[in-house]
């Protein structure tokens, strides 16, 4: 028998449904860098090889990657906001920038309601986060 954890929060990340596949890989490994780093103990040890070689650690649980049209995305955001679950956003406009001072720039500029989201990433109950990205599909 195996010892499995068991998480009581859920890690998503939701992507626009009309992205192309560099864009998907791209949106989520930059939603995944804000969700590592929202709270102390998420990342696990680094991992070694039967060599000894180490590697960098990564996430201590699953993450789902789901998809969804723009109203999904929009309605998420904001009742993950209302609800006081952090979350990572990635606008459309941030596939033109070049940096991190750009693409926070860029996201400043807009208003919440009308961000142009692409994907969004977040961390919480598993109840709420289920909840929250309802009309969400698994990514195929």
């Amino acid at each position: 028998m195996t010892d499995t954890p068991v998480f009581d929060t859920k890690v998503a990340v939701v992507l626009r449904d009309d992205l192309l596949p560099w864009q998907e890989l791209n949106v989520t490994a930059f939603l995944l860098s804000g969700i590592a780093t929202s709270a102390p103990g998420l990342v696990g040890e680094p991992y070694r090889d039967a060599d000894g070689t180490q590697y960098l650690p990564m996430l201590r649980q699953p993450v789902l990657v789901l998809s969804a049209g723009a109203e999904v995305l929009a309605a998420a955001r904001a009742n993950a906001v209302g609800r006081g679950i952090p979350l990572a956003v990635y606008t459309r406009e941030l596939f033109s920038t070049g940096h991190d001072a750009a693409n926070r720039a860029a996201v400043a500029a807009v208003s919440a309601a009308d961000l142009d989201l692409v994907g969004i990433g977040l961390r919480g109950p598993k109840n709420v986060v289920d909840r929250l990205l309802k009309g969400a599909r698994m990514h195929d």
